[in-house]
């Protein structure tokens, strides 16, 4: 069984009498330990496929089963409970509360599943270590470079142990460096841990690093490979 099923996927926006479909008739599944660029132009549907796979939002039509749950009859709070316990995001923008140390962003995710204060910042230490911020646990935001603020950021998508890390353009903000450091981690962290990554990338460097790239056009997959990227030379 994957760990992830997307099945017949349609999003069709309604505002007046105005429809405008994002997705239409989207398939493909991912399997424990998958690594998946989601890659397209902008207006693709990437981001709207990301945030439904996330129970961010709902389906027009469609299904998304989460290790074997079928999710589009949930219930909003269960929704947030499935999300909660079995997925972890990681966006561009970061999202770090300015005026907490990253041991207390880190272990903000785990107030909501009443965890003791204790246990909440041991967990998020051994997150902040996992990533390499061991010692910038009490440092803020403002502290830290864009790199470090993303470590944060992974790090408080990993302290509750998902199955399923989703990342939104997580370089976006970074230089290449940097950039190239993050994706570093993610292949890291998908060895290590067997954990599904699923990231977006409009940035052909990212989504060559990725051992899977599923390209998306006007709504729609284009293309679904696991092969190596040809190299291209010049003479």
């Amino acid at each position: 069984m994957p760990l992830l099923g997307v099945l017949n996927l349609s999003k069709i926006y309604i505002r007046g009498q105005t429809t405008t479909p994002v997705l239409r008739d989207v398939s493909f599944s991912a399997s424990a330990g998958d690594f998946c660029a989601l890659t397209g132009a902008s207006g693709s549907g990437k981001t709207t496929l990301m945030n439904l796979i996330g129970l961010l939002d709902r389906q027009t039509t469609g299904e998304i089963e989460i290790a074997g749950q079928k999710t589009s009859l949930l219930s909003a709070d269960a929704a947030a409970r499935l999300r909660n316990r079995m997925i972890g995001f990681v966006f561009q923008s970061f999202h770090l509360l300015p005026c907490y140390t990253a041991l207390d962003n880190v272990a903000l995710p785990l107030v909501y599943r009443g965890v003791s204060k204790r246990m909440r910042r041991e967990l998020a230490a051994a997150a902040l270590h996992q990533v390499g911020l061991g010692n910038r646990m009490a440092h803020r935001p403002d502290e830290l470079s864009g790199g470090q603020r993303q470590r944060v950021a992974i790090a408080r998508a990993l302290v509750g142990n998902p199955k399923l890390l989703l990342a939104d353009e997580p370089t976006g903000n970074l230089d290449s460096q940097s950039a190239d450091d993050v994706m570093s981690l993610f292949l890291a962290l998908n060895a290590e841990l067997g954990l599904t990554v699923i990231i977006v990338t409009h940035d052909p460097t990212i989504a060559a690093r990725c051992p899977r790239r599923i390209v998306m056009r006007d709504g729609q997959v284009l293309d679904d490979s696991s092969a190596a990227l040809r190299s291209v030379t010049t003479t």
